[in-house]
């Protein structure tokens, strides 16, 4: 698995709850394929290997009880999460017997789906032998585990998204270095992704908070005004 390129499929027939779903996986730093229903999800997934899936229960078609079923026959280790409105504690058995990793109930909240997420995307990157695992690294005074999707700072522990990761990465490659705002979006978003002009700067100013002791005085990101940013270790 690459860090670079971790790819969530993700089910689901209502269009809005698909359109939302996509958009936090995306601001999280994954690529989000999307399908409206069983069978393109099937498509999808035999197409791309992604490396975990979102299911709905209730599509048409073919039910996401159905696709986990389908899956589970083609990879027995895929995490899969279920995203559903059924929420009668029968369902949610069904599902986790069928070989679901987890179970999340609609309405949800955008913090929730993310920490599942991120739960998901560490036990993956867990799961790499051992030499296949990205190495820690320091920045000023925190150390970073990518495949832990985790910084600590003494014995404070600081919870990063693979986006955040990403960042980190690119900092760390480049010491002292100033990092226009579009080497770092082109690395950290992809050439084919258009941002609009204030998504780097959003991402910055999060990042400052998980990171800085005093995110308004940031001592390991700094802002070089009109051309972008640079990491001083």
């Amino acid at each position: 698995m690459d860090l670079q390129k971790m790819t969530v499929l993700i089910a689901e027939d209502d269009p809005h709850t698909l359109a939302g779903l996509v958009e936090i996986l995306q601001a999280e730093g994954y690529q989000a394929l999307a399908a409206r229903n069983g069978a393109e999800a099937m498509e999808l997934f035999r197409r791309a290997s992604p490396d975990f899936v979102c299911l709905d229960i209730m599509m048409p078609g073919a039910s996401g009880y159905d696709v986990c079923r389908e899956i589970r026959k083609q990879n027995a280790a895929i995490p899969i999460i279920f995203i559903s409105a059924k929420s009668e504690e029968i369902d949610k058995v069904v599902g986790l017997e069928l070989g679901a990793d987890d179970f999340i109930m609609k309405p949800f909240g955008t913090r929730e789906v993310i920490a599942r997420i991120r739960a998901v995307s560490r036990r993956c990157l867990a799961a790499r032998p051992t030499g296949a695992k990205t190495p820690s690294f320091t920045l000023h005074d925190i150390e970073v585990f990518p495949s832990e999707l985790r910084a600590r700072r003494g014995e404070q522990v600081i919870d990063l998204s693979l986006r955040e990761v990403k960042l980190l990465e690119l900092f760390h490659a480049n010491p002292g270095k100033v990092l226009d705002r579009n080497t770092i979006l082109n690395h950290c978003w992809g050439h084919d992704y258009f941002p609009s002009s204030r998504t780097l700067d959003q991402h910055i100013s999060q990042l400052r908070k998980c990171i800085e002791i005093d995110p308004k005085n940031p001592r390991i990101i700094q802002t070089v005004h009109g051309v972008g940013y640079r990491c001083e270790e």
